[in-house]
């Protein structure tokens, strides 16, 4: 799996008009998911996102997590981090998980996320065109991935 960290003051996702999450301080978790991938590298994803130390503290150190901060989490599935463009001038996605594999994984990520602590997670909506807005903190952005292991 692959996530792109986005420390936000405020973040939402809209779908034909309508707001289908939306959070204020936390992180914005732009997630995608391999065929290999499994309920293993959700659950660490999950639980090293929960308590990665990305925020600051009173001194300007980042030395707090999203639990020390009482943050929230809204995560957006994305198939296009697993997007190849070294050839050519079109992007393939052919290694990133086709929707039966990615969908329900991007949901027990989301399970593992509320199972570690984190007091409030809002969601996009798998497979729909979603705008989303973001007030980036920082700005301060992490890419995390964790391969399946063979």
């Amino acid at each position: 799996m692959r996530t792109v960290i986005q420390r936000v003051r405020r973040a939402s996702v809209t779908v034909n008009g309508e707001v289908v999450g939306s959070i204020d301080h936390g992180l914005l978790i732009l997630v995608g998911a391999a065929p290999t991938d499994t309920d293993a590298e959700a659950q660490w994803l999950a639980e090293k996102i929960a308590v990665l130390r990305i925020f600051e503290d009173d001194n300007g150190k980042f030395n707090r997590s999203l639990l020390d901060v009482g943050g929230s989490a809204l995560v957006v599935s994305q198939f296009t981090l697993y997007a190849d463009a070294s050839q050519g001038r079109r992007p393939s996605f052919i290694k990133a998980a086709q929707p039966e594999i990615a969908e329900p994984l991007i949901l027990r990520f989301v399970e593992f996320l509320r199972k570690a602590g984190v007091p409030r997670v809002e969601t996009g909506r798998f497979g729909a065109m979603m705008l989303v807005d973001l007030q980036n903190d920082g700005p301060t952005t992490i890419l995390l991935d964790r391969e399946a292991k063979a």
